[in-house]
C-alpha cells in the first residue's frame, strides 16, 4: 500500500524543539521549551541532528525541496525578490498527482515568487475553506475580543487547522493515498512582543546566559527571542490537531510525516539569510510506521532537498532527469543510529538575492560547507554588505539613529534583516562599547573566506580561515565545496559573468513583479504587505 505523505513545514523554524534536549553541542535553549508534538514524532520515528536547508531564505530554499534541486538549478527560482517558477521543472507534488495522489496544501508552499505556489499546483490546491489566521497567531490570540480568555481564542485557531486539513480529507477520492503540506507562518515576523510570556507562560529572563555569542545578552533581545519561541510552540500544538485527526480517520500509521522548517529565526543577526548554523540548520523528525525504527537519532548531514527524492521513492514514483539529491529511503529504514551512511558527512549551502533590491543593488553571494567540526564560507563580494544596505548608519556616530527612521525604512536600512525588536536595538545602540563588536559581526562586512571550528568555537566567533595552523583544512575545504559547485553547475563557479549578477536576477526588480506581490500578498499575507510596502 502506498502511504500517505504529510509534511509539516514551518516558515522560520530553526532548531528549537525539546527533543533536542542533552543531544551532544545542542544549545541549552532546548531545555526552556516543550513540544510534544515534534518529540511525539521523533519518539515513534527518527529525530535528525544534522539537517540543513539548501538556502536560507524561503523562496530558494523551498525552490530546491520540492524539485529536489540545488537552490542555483532553479532558475528564477534561485532569489527571493523576483522569483518567478519555470514550469518545466518538475516536482515531487506534482508529479505524485499524475501517479495517483491526492494532492493538496495550507497556508505558504511557494510565495513571494509567482506564479503563486505553482510547484504545487497553485490555487487549484489549496485548502483554506477555514482561514488563515493562524498565521498570525500571537496578534490573533493578544488582539481576542474582551472576555474571551486566551485557552479559548488559542482553540479557535487549532480548530481552523482541523478544518482546513478537514476540508482536504473530504476532497479526496475514495481510496487514494494523499500528500498534504501544512505550512504556517507564524514563526515568521512579525509576532506580538510579550507574548512568549502571555500566551505560553516562557519567562525571557530564563535566556539569561544561554543566547549565542554574538548577541547582545540584554532583556530586549531576550523577549524577541522568548516570543519567537512561543511561536514554535504554537506550530507545535497545530501539529498535534494534524497527527490527532490522523489518528481519529485511522491512517496515521499509513502516513509518512516530516517535520521541518526552512531555515532560522528570522530578525536576528548572523541568523535567517546566512550561512552559519543558525541560519541553516533545523529542527527534523520523521515517522514512518513499519519502516522507521522508534528513537533513532541520525547523525548524517541531510539537505533538505533531499526530501523531494525520499517522497518520491516512498511513493514507488521514478524520479525525474534533474532531480539531483539523494533519497532519505536508506537512512530511514536503517536499523542504526549515528552516522549510518560514509557519503553524508558534509552539507552544502549557498544564498543569492534575498530581499527587495533598490535601484542598482546586487546580491550578497556565499557558498558554505559544513562538516562535523568545521564550517567554511565562501563570500564571492566581500565589499558588499551581507545584511543589506546600512544606507547611511555604518559610521561611529555615538548619537543613535531615530527608532522612526529605522521602523520606517525597514527595506532601506539592512534590508535583508527582517524588521524587529533586536535589529532595532541593535541599530539604536551600536556605538555602545559593548554592542559594537556584535554590531560588526552581525552588519559589516566580512571577508572573502571564513572558516570556524566548532569543536571549540561553537558560536562561529573565531574566523580562523587566515590562520597558518587551519591553512591545511581550510584549502581541502575550498577545494571540496568547488568540486561540489563545479559538479552540480553552479553559475557562480561555471559562468563569467553568473546570471546572478545580472537582470533578472539582480539589479531593480520589474514593476510588474511588485504588482502582483502587492496584490496577492494584500489579500493573503496582510502582515507581510504592511511590512513591505505599505510603510
Amino acid at each position: 500500500m502506498r502511504p500517505n505523505i504529510v509534511f509539516a513545514f514551518a516558515d522560520d523554524w530553526g532548531r528549537y524543539a525539546s527533543a533536542y534536549r542533552n543531544q551532544p553541542g545542542e544549545s541549552t535553549i532546548h531545555e526552556l521549551i516543550e513540544t510534544p508534538n515534534f518529540d511525539r514524532m521523533a519518539d515513534e520515528g527518527a529525530l535528525f541532528l544534522n539537517a540543513h536547508v539548501p538556502a536560507p531564505s524561503c523562496t530558494p530554499c523551498r525552490s530546491s525541496i520540492l524539485s529536489g534541486r540545488y537552490f542555483w538549478q532553479t532558475g528564477l527560482g534561485a532569489i527571493l525578490a523576483g522569483a518567478r517558477w519555470d514550469e518545466s521543472i518538475p516536482t515531487y507534488p506534482l508529479m505524485l498527482e499524475e501517479a495517483g495522489y491526492h494532492i493538496g496544501y495550507t497556508y505558504k508552499v511557494w510565495s513571494p515568487g509567482l506564479a503563486v505556489n505553482a510547484p504545487y499546483g497553485g490555487a487549484r490546491t489549496m485548502y483554506e475553506s477555514a482561514g488563515k489566521r493562524f498565521n498570525s497567531f500571537s496578534e490573533e490570540v493578544t488582539g481576542r475580543p474582551e472576555g474571551q480568555s486566551i485557552d479559548d481564542a488559542k482553540q479557535e485557531l487549532f480548530d481552523e487547522t482541523r478544518g482546513n486539513f478537514d476540508s482536504f480529507l473530504a476532497a479526496r477520492p475514495d481510496g487514494r493515498p494523499f500528500c498534504y503540506w501544512w505550512g504556517p507562518t507564524n514563526t515568521h515576523r512579525t509576532w506580538q512582543q510579550g507574548s512568549g510570556k502571555e500566551l505560553w507562560g516562557l519567562d525571557p529572563d530564563n535566556l539569561k546566559g544561554r543566547m549565542p555569542d554574538f548577541l547582545p545578552d540584554v532583556h530586549e533581545v531576550r523577549e524577541d527571542f522568548n516570543d519567537y519561541l512561543g511561536e514554535c510552540m504554537a506550530f507545535d500544538t497545530g501539529l498535534g490537531v494534524i497527527i490527532d485527526r490522523l489518528e481519529e480517520i485511522g491512517e496515521l500509521d499509513n502516513t509518512l510525516i516530516v517535520v521541518s522548517g526552512d531555515h532560522g529565526i528570522p530578525g536576528f543577526p548572523r541568523a535567517k539569510c546566512n550561512l552559519y548554523n543558525i541560519g541553516t540548520e533545523v529542527a527534523m523528525a520523521v515517522r514512518w510506521h513499519g519502516h522507521v525504527e522508534p528513537g533513532r537519532t541520525i547523525s548524517d548531514f541531510v539537505n533538505l532537498m533531499d526530501l523531494a527524492p525520499t517522497f518520491m521513492e516512498a511513493a514507488g514514483v521514478d524520479a525525474p532527469e534533474g532531480m539531483i539529491a539523494n533519497s532519505l529511503v536508506p537512512l530511514l529504514q536503517s536499523a542504526d543510529s549515528g552516522h549510518i551512511e560514509e557519503g553524508r558527512n558534509f552539507v552544502v549551502t549557498g544564498r543569492e538575492r534575498h530581499m527587495l533590491a533598490r535601484e542598482g543593488d546586487l546580491p550578497y553571494p556565499q557558498r558554505a560547507i559544513r562538516t562535523d567540526d568545521f564550517l567554511y564560507i565562501h563570500n564571492f563580494e566581500p565589499d558588499r554588505w551581507p545584511a543589506g544596505d546600512p544606507a547611511g548608519l555604518d559610521d561611529d556616530s555615538t548619537e543613535p539613529p531615530p527608532q522612526d527612521d529605522i521602523l520606517n525604512n525597514y527595506l532601506a536600512v539592512y534590508g535583508d534583516l527582517d524588521l524587529g525588536p533586536t535589529k532595532v536595538w541593535m541599530i539604536y545602540n551600536r556605538a555602545r562599547a559593548d554592542v559594537k563588536p556584535l554590531f560588526q559581526l552581525g552588519f559589516g562586512k566580512r571577508p572573502r573566506e571564513e572558516l570556524y571550528d566548532l569543536r571549540d568555537d561553537p558560536d562561529y566567533m573565531r574566523n580562523v580561515a587566515y590562520d597558518p595552523d587551519y591553512e591545511q583544512i581550510r584549502a581541502g575545504l575550498h577545494a571540496r565545496l568547488l568540486a561540489v559547485l563545479q559538479e552540480q553547475d553552479d553559475p557562480r563557479i561555471t559562468e563569467s559573468p553568473p546570471r546572478f549578477e545580472q537582470s533578472p536576477y539582480a539589479g531593480p526588480i520589474p514593476e510588474a513583479w511588485h504588482t502582483e506581490n502587492r496584490r496577492i500578498l494584500a489579500a493573503t499575507d496582510p502582515r507581510t504587505f504592511a511590512l513591505v510596502y505599505g510603510r
